[in-house]
C-alpha cells in the first residue's frame, strides 16, 4: 500500500513537469448548493486532466533499459494523453490503445503528442486485452492507468496541493473510475486532515462499488457522458486503499452529470468533461449530505467533445425550462406566423428554431402544424409564454 512519503516523493519528482493548478472558491456553486464549494482545477493541466500526474511519476522512475523498450498503455483518453506527453518529453516511444468509442478530441490530442494510437475494442476491457497482447509481443513496459502504486502516488499529489492551498475542509468528493485518483488522494487526505470525510462517486452504469465497503458488484456498463470513469471494475490496489480510508461511495445519474457540466460552465466558468463533473453531480444529487459544509471538488478533466458539450448545454436548458419546444395547431392562412412571432417577442421570448408542416401532420387541409423552439428566462417565464400562445392557438409541449 502506498504511503504519504511516496506521495511527497512523487511531488518532488514531478515538480516543474506538471502544473500546480489553482484551488479556488466558487461563490456561484456555493449559492446554488448550500455548501461552501472549493474547486481544484486540473482541467487546466497541459493535457487537460489530472492523469498526467501519475504518468509523469511512473515514467520518471523508469531505468534506461525500460525507456529503450518503450511503453504501452490503455486508456479512454486522459491517461493516454498524459503518457504520450511525458513519454515525448523523455524521448520514450509510446503506444496507446484506446477503445473505439473514445471521443475524437481525445484521440487527436493523444496522437498530437507523438504517440502511436491503436483503436481497438468496444469497451475498456477489450482494449486492455489487446494492449496486453501488444505489450508481450513488442516487449514494452505497461503503464497501467490506475492499478499501479507509482501512478497512484502521482495522482495523490492532487490532494497534497489541494490541502496545502485550500485551508480547512470538511469533505473531499472524488470521482472513481479505476480508483487511482481517489486512492492516492485518500492517503494524502488522511495524513494531512485525518478527520475529513472522503467520498467517492460513480456513475450509475459503472457503479461497481454500490455496496461499498462490502462486496463489489458487476455493473451493466453502457454509454455514459462520463466515459473517463467508465470502468467496470476498480483496481485491486486502489480498492485496498479505499477500504481503509474512504468514508462512502455515492452513485449519480447521467442527468445529474449533465446538469453539473452546465453549472460549471455557467457558474464557475469552467469547461469540464463528464467524469470531471461527477463530484459536483454528487453534491446536486445528495444535497443534504453537503449543506453547510466546506466541500472540495476536483475538476479532474476538461477534454469534452465540442458537440457533446453543446448538446449537453441545450439538454440542460430544456430540463431547466429555459428552452421549450411547443407544437401548435394553427390555421393555414397569411399572417399567422407573424402573429405568433409577435406574441412571443412581446412576451420576452426568443425564437431559436421554427418548423412549419402543412401536408402530413394535420387532419384538415385548412390547418398546419407549427413546431417552435423558444428560449425563456426561467421556468416561470416559459409557462407564461405557453399560456399567452394558448389563448389563441392549440398548444402542447413537444
Amino acid at each position: 500500500m502506498i504511503t504519504f512519503d511516496d506521495i511527497r516523493a512523487a511531488a518532488r519528482r514531478i515538480e516543474g513537469r506538471v502544473l500546480r493548478t489553482p484551488t479556488l472558491p466558487s461563490q456561484a456553486l456555493s449559492r446554488a448548493t448550500g455548501a461552501d464549494i472549493v474547486l481544484k482545477l486540473d482541467n487546466l493541466q497541459a493535457v487537460g486532466s489530472f492523469k498526467e500526474r501519475g504518468a509523469a511519476n511512473k515514467l520518471a522512475l523508469l531505468d534506461e533499459s525500460e525507456r529503450r523498450r518503450g511503453v504501452i498503455t490503455v486508456s479512454a483518453g486522459n491517461h493516454a494523453q498524459g503518457v504520450a506527453r511525458h513519454a515525448s518529453l523523455l524521448g520514450i516511444d509510446a503506444v496507446i490503445v484506446m477503445p473505439r468509442f473514445t471521443p475524437v478530441a481525445k484521440v487527436t490530442r493523444t496522437a498530437a503528442w507523438g504517440a502511436r494510437v491503436v483503436l481497438h475494442g468496444d469497451n475498456f476491457a477489450e482494449a486492455t486485452a489487446h494492449a496486453n497482447e501488444l505489450c508481450e509481443r513488442e516487449g514494452r513496459v505497461f503503464v497501467h492507468p490506475y492499478d499501479d502504486p507509482e501512478v497512484m502516488a502521482g495522482q495523490g499529489t492532487f490532494a497534497l496541493e489541494l490541502l496545502e492551498d485550500a485551508g480547512e475542509l470538511d469533505t473531499f468528493v472524488c470521482p472513481i473510475g479505476g480508483g487511482g485518483l481517489l486512492s492516492g488522494c485518500a492517503v494524502s487526505a488522511r495524513a494531512l486532515r485525518p478527520g475529513m470525510d472522503i467520498i467517492g462517486v460513480q456513475v450509475e452504469n459503472y457503479s461497481s462499488l454500490s455496496g461499498f465497503p462490502g462486496n463489489e458488484v458487476l455493473p451493466p456498463g453502457g454509454p455514459t457522458i462520463a466515459e473517463g470513469i467508465a470502468v467496470l471494475k476498480v483496481g485491486r490496489q486502489p480498492l485496498e486503499v479505499m477500504r481503509e480510508h474512504v468514508s462512502t461511495v455515492l452513485t449519480v445519474p447521467e442527468s445529474a452529470i449533465e446538469t453539473a457540466i452546465t453549472m460549471l460552465a455557467e457558474g464557475a466558468k469552467q469547461v469540464s468533461e463528464g467524469a470531471g463533473a461527477t463530484a459536483l453531480a454528487a453534491v446536486l444529487t445528495y444535497p443534504e449530505l453537503f449543506r453547510g459544509r466546506r466541500v472540495a471538488l476536483p475538476i479532474t478533466g476538461g477534454n469534452i467533445d465540442s458537440r457533446i458539450l453543446a448538446n449537453t448545454l441545450l439538454r440542460s436548458l430544456l430540463r431547466d425550462g429555459r428552452l421549450l419546444c411547443l407544437k401548435m395547431e394553427i390555421p393555414d392562412r397569411p399572417g399567422v406566423l407573424a402573429d405568433i412571432s409577435r406574441k412571443i417577442g412581446d412576451a420576452g421570448g426568443n425564437i431559436i428554431e421554427v418548423s412549419h408542416q402543412r401536408l402530413f401532420t394535420t387532419p384538415s387541409v385548412q390547418a398546419a402544424e407549427l413546431e417552435v423552439m423558444i428560449e425563456a428566462r426561467d421556468p416561470e417565464h416559459a409557462r407564461a409564454l405557453e399560456a399567452e400562445l394558448s389563448k389563441t392557438y392549440i398548444v402542447r409541449r413537444a
